[in-house]
């Protein structure tokens, strides 16, 4: 593609030749490519609807239910939906009927369609594949449409979000091994407080990515448990009594990933605890990136009025008005996608305690929520990974000169001199602008050389050895 050098304060970009942007537009597009893809509701979900139908019509045909050469131009069709060559006959928005049957009858009539034209039929044809006798057969509405919705969540998760989110996690882990031995300031309640080490607090990052990583690893697996052979109400009605076990199969096999007919078929069309429960493990991922980036923004600020005590990528002008500003901008784009998260949560929990009697009418944005929270939280942590966790790198001389300012090294002298007798050395040495050794050698209580045997940052960051 032609370009041409466009100029900031950062230096040369190189922007598209036809685009009339400038540098930092072209340097946002390079550094932010989070939820650009604005066709989140289409591509899981058509990908699924092919998978479904394909497995369907070969399960129809394994079970003597349908014409093997009908269930063969179903299969071709449906692979060409699975490969994306027909996502633009896909023109259905989220907010239709909530059992999704327009985006069922799109996918039937797309199939059908493209089937008779492999067969040499012009359009309009509907034979020898009909959109509901055929592609259809065996299913409603009401079991197809959550069983596309969990096969594509499903998906999503193992081949968006976990891979994304074990790149950060690996590289963060990476971190905590590199800093293990950098003592820093320790703070509670926005307060200096005891050491810690930089690898201590990387490290519960790491923890806080495992315990998400877990939880929704364990709704991942009840997610896979699919309406499909439930039909209109949860009964069966008009598919073969082996038809959603076979589909579940075919649909395992096709993926890769193991499917199985829901045990109570009328819980999975009426119910979608599954999904709310998915939902709420992408809130806790949620809650923990946006424990990680505030912490790093915070240790990074400044560059010279505050905190100051890591140092990340500069990635692009901070300010249209002020020169030479840079700001925690990846930090702030996670902290962005875990609010609207958070929001996708609460829709997603309204609308799973709205099923009526057999059905659950609020499918559509309940998958729309919770596939847009995975695409957003993929691309937010692959993101801030690429272009800010990589480059975390410990400011030392901020560190250390931060780490022997702390009057909370006090509290080594507690087992010595007991707390009142510490607090009073800490609140003088505040107090008379003393450091805190200082202010214990003039309280009497402590000689130098007791002191520094004492207070050790270092070996204020585990537990006492004698």
């Amino acid at each position: 593609m032609a370009s041409r050098t466009e100029i900031d304060s950062m230096g040369p970009v190189e922007v598209p030749a036809d685009r009339l942007w400038g540098a930092q537009t072209q340097r946002s597009l390079e550094h932010f490519d989070i939820g650009r893809d604005t066709f989140v509701w289409g591509r899981p979900m058509i990908q699924a609807f092919g998978v479904l139908k394909k497995a369907a019509a070969q399960a129809n045909s394994e079970l003597g239910q349908l014409d093997a050469d009908v269930a063969a131009l179903i299969a071709r069709a449906s692979d060409e939906v699975i490969g994306g060559e027909l996502d633009e006959h896909f023109p259905l928005v989220v907010f239709q009927t909530g059992s999704g049957t327009q985006t069922n009858m799109n996918a039937n009539e797309v199939i059908a369609n493209r089937a008779n034209t492999l067969a040499g039929r012009p359009l309009p044809a509907k034979s020898p594949v009909h959109p509901n006798d055929h592609v259809n057969r065996g299913q409603s509405s009401n079991d197809t449409f959550p069983t596309a919705m969990h096969v594509a969540i499903v998906t999503e998760l193992n081949e968006r979000l976990y891979p994304s989110i074990g790149r950060l996690r690996a590289t963060l882990a990476a971190k905590a091994d590199d800093f293990a031995d950098v003592v820093m300031v320790g703070r509670t309640h926005l307060q200096d407080a005891t050491p810690v080490t930089l690898g201590q607090v990387i490290g519960s990052w790491v923890a806080q990515l495992d315990f998400a990583a877990s939880g929704l690893h364990a709704a991942d697996q009840r997610a896979r448990s699919l309406a499909i052979g439930g039909t209109a109400v949860g009964t069966g009605l008009n598919a073969h009594p082996e038809f959603g076990r076979r589909t579940a199969a075919l649909i395992s096999a096709e993926t890769g990933l193991a499917f199985t007919q829901a045990v109570n078929l009328f819980a999975a069309l009426s119910a979608h605890d599954s999904l709310v429960e998915v939902s709420a493990g992408l809130r806790t991922l949620a809650v923990a990136l946006m424990k990680i980036a505030n912490d790093v923004r915070w240790y990074a600020s400044g560059p010279r009025t505050g905190i100051g005590e890591l140092t990340i990528p500069e990635n692009e002008p901070g300010s249209s008005i002020m020169p030479g500003k840079v700001n925690p901008t990846q930090s702030e784009a996670v902290t962005m996608v875990a609010t609207r998260v958070f929001g996708n949560d609460a829709t997603v929990a309204f609308a799973g305690s709205q099923g009526n009697f057999q059905l659950n009418v609020f499918k559509p944005v309940m998958a729309h929520a919770v596939l847009e929270s995975i695409r957003l939280l993929s691309d937010a942590a692959r993101s801030f990974n690429d272009h800010c966790a990589v480059g975390i790198e410990p400011n030392r001389e901020r560190i250390a000169e931060h780490l022997a300012s702390d009057l909370m090294l006090v509290t080594a002298l507690n087992p010595r001199i007991g707390y009142d007798a510490a607090a009073s050395i800490a609140k003088r040495a505040q107090a008379d602008g003393l450091t805190l050794r200082d202010a214990a050698v003039a309280s009497g209580l402590v000689t130098p050389d007791q002191f520094d045997a004492w207070v050790v940052p270092l070996e204020m960051t585990r537990p006492a050895s004698d």
